[in-house]
């Protein structure tokens, strides 16, 4: 093979460099079959990450290597750019996909898998997605975590909210919602984590809003996914485990493994089932319901949750310091 390749996506032309580059040692996947399959979910790729800005997570060498993040747009990106604004408020440009073409110039950078904002370019203030990870702690199956997901199904249907499954690629599930672009982050966030304590109280046992790995015993609910500047691996990029992070449906979510999704055989999943993204625009919610049980908690005594670290401290938010620390620094005092 050359040491270049052009191919046409969406009626651009993209040129591949370094093709025969071997990304999944283990596997022995080049450059050019990462790329293969990105052309081939470039549909259902693209509709994740459209006109949201978009951090690269660009695997320079193989996945034995760590990548490199790159937040800021450089001055020379192929990509529209966004001006936004990170959580220390300091401004910046943001790389913006806008095609299937896009899809496949981040491949050929290094991205293996893509991290949108939930937001779009033209309003980055106000999100239109919720996103849910559901993520094992220590002992906890799959299957388990399969369970809460399946929970969350039933309270998001209760809320009249249309909730899209997939898998992680990793170890969990993920499932985004579509909402109407009204509230800001810290109210979207905040929603997200009523819902979290909702299902804690219904899933007792199982599910945890717990911030510190100290105390947490279940599947967690990562609320601070939804914060300003977090991202979540969007549908159909392919994990370091080879592994692809593939949408399923509620019906089948009980039956997969995440071992169901290798990339070198995504094309057969695809070719079944189609993108299963698809529609995922067409009916955005409302999170009402969710904010009046922030009030609810409240006024209950449950106020915010623990921010991570690099966020400038929050209104409302309780001490940002381990319970076992707080508890010997009560002590010692």
């Amino acid at each position: 093979m050359a040491d270049h390749v052009m191919l046409e996506v969406g009626g651009e032309e993209v040129r591949i460099s370094s093709p025969e580059r071997v990304v999944f040692p283990d596997q022995g996947w080049t450059k050019f079959d990462v790329v293969n399959h990105f052309v081939t979910v470039s549909e259902g790729a693209a509709r994740g990450i459209t006109r949201r800005p978009t951090m690269l997570k660009r695997y320079m060498k193989d996945v034995t290597v760590d990548p490199i993040y790159h937040k800021r747009a450089a001055k020379n990106t192929p990509f529209q750019t966004a001006q936004i604004r990170f959580p220390s408020q300091r401004p910046g440009r943001m790389n913006v996909p806008v095609s299937e073409a896009d899809v496949v110039r981040l491949a050929q950078l290094g991205c293996l898998d893509f991290h949108p904002w939930p937001v779009r370019a033209e309003d980055i203030e106000h999100p239109d997605e919720l996103r849910f990870d559901f993520d094992p702690t220590e002992g906890i199956s799959f299957a388990q975590v399969k369970e809460a997901a399946l929970g969350a199904k039933d309270l998001l249907d209760e809320l009249g909210l249309v909730g899209w499954p997939k898998t992680s690629g990793s170890r969990g599930v993920h499932v985004y919602v579509r909402i109407e672009p009204i509230w800001n982050f810290f109210q979207t966030r905040r929603a997200v984590l009523a819902f979290a304590r909702e299902l804690e109280r219904r899933m007792e046992g199982l599910v945890t809003t717990k911030w510190w790995k100290e105390e947490r015993h279940g599947v967690f609910v990562d609320y601070n996914q939804n914060a300003r500047d977090k991202t979540v691996s969007s549908a159909y990029g392919v994990r370091p485990t080879g592994y692809v992070s593939a949408p399923v449906t509620w019906e089948e979510l009980s039956e997969v493994e995440i071992e169901d999704f290798p990339m070198a055989t995504f094309s057969e999943r695809w070719a079944d089932v189609g993108d299963l993204t698809a529609g995922i625009d067409d009916s955005p919610g409302r999170i009402d319901t969710l904010l009046e049980w922030v009030h609810r908690d409240e006024a209950n005594g449950i106020g915010d949750a623990p921010w991570p670290p690099h966020y400038p401290k929050m209104p409302g938010e309780p001490p940002r310091v381990q319970p076992s620390k707080q508890r010997r620094a009560d002590e010692e005092y």
